[in-house]
């Protein structure tokens, strides 16, 4: 057939059909090619939920900036929470690692380490990670009912990626890198050049939170002293009726040299009749 032959074939088709010319029927692929793979459009899904870490409880009574945070003594904490961000924060510096530690153990370093770090990650601008750095005695854990094996002592040790120790609590934006397995000789591990470059890394990956690190008491241990002087600053607790004065004169030689940023007397008597504290347990919400 010619193609005017065709042409008016088709033309008489599209009279008999109303106008509407059938579909041609789809031309064979050529010999050695395949055919493309047609898509079918997928209509458009929301973004996934963004995973959210459920926070982790715990009610010890200690840990005031999360179990009672109306009570004077959360009150304390945040007062220490806003000195410390003034003296570390400015325009042109941030002094991100934070060493807590006492002269001697059961001061309560830790509990202020944690009430610390728990205030400052209830504030919209700050992000905080929480090392236990006491690998003799962790008990950073121990108040926030977790168990995590691997941590700091993994990092060092082993090699283990820094990102891999960290555990999110969930509470506000407050992150922990547990102690990690045991080890029976802590000085070397802090005293080495793989603990300094480890200090610097974190600074350099994490340079907008602030690093808080639990440590061991300074006057039975030595490795704490080493630490000290790679950190920005130190914070000292002292326990009313426990260190005595000589024990808080021979610590703070051992930090010389390292920035004193201040310190902490903790668990002082209560003066009942402060009028201050009258004025807490009036403002405090009352359960309905």
């Amino acid at each position: 057939m010619s193609r005017i032959e065709k042409a008016m074939e088709r033309a008489a088709q599209l009279r008999e059909g109303g106008g509407v010319a059938p579909a041609p029927a789809p031309a064979p692929a050529p010999a050695g090619h395949q055919q493309k793979h047609v898509f079918k459009a997928i209509p458009s899904q929301p973004p996934p939920a963004p995973s959210v870490t459920p926070a982790i409880t715990s009610d010890n009574p200690y840990l005031v900036n999360l179990n009672d945070p109306h009570s004077p003594t959360a009150e304390e904490y945040r007062k220490l929470k806003s000195v410390l961000v003034k003296m570390t924060k400015g325009e042109d510096f941030f002094k991100n690692t934070i060493m807590v530690t006492s002269a001697v153990p059961h001061e309560g370093k830790t509990l202020t380490a944690l009430n610390l770090a728990i205030s400052l990650a209830q504030e919209f601008d700050h992000t905080v990670l929480l090392v236990d750095a006491d690998l003799r005695r962790p008990s950073v854990q121990r108040y926030l009912n977790m168990n995590n094996k691997r941590g700091l002592s993994d990092v060092l040790l082993e090699g283990l990626d820094i990102g891999d120790a960290i555990v999110a609590t969930g509470i506000g934006k407050l992150s922990l890198i547990p102690a990690g397995r045991a080890v029976s000789n802590p000085v070397e591990l802090f005293t080495s050049q793989k603990m300094k470059e480890l200090i610097e890394e974190m600074k350099y990956r994490y340079p907008d939170r602030y690093l808080i690190f639990d440590t061991p008491p300074i006057l039975p241990f030595a490795e704490t002293r080493s630490l000290a002087n790679l950190m920005d600053g130190v914070l000292f607790v002292v326990k009313e009726r426990l260190a005595s004065q000589e024990n808080v004169k021979e610590a703070v030689e051992a930090l010389k040299g390292c920035e004193l940023l201040g310190l902490v007397y903790n668990d002082a008597t209560l003066d009942r009749h402060d009028e201050r504290y009258s004025y807490y347990r009036d403002y405090s919400p009352k359960a309905s």
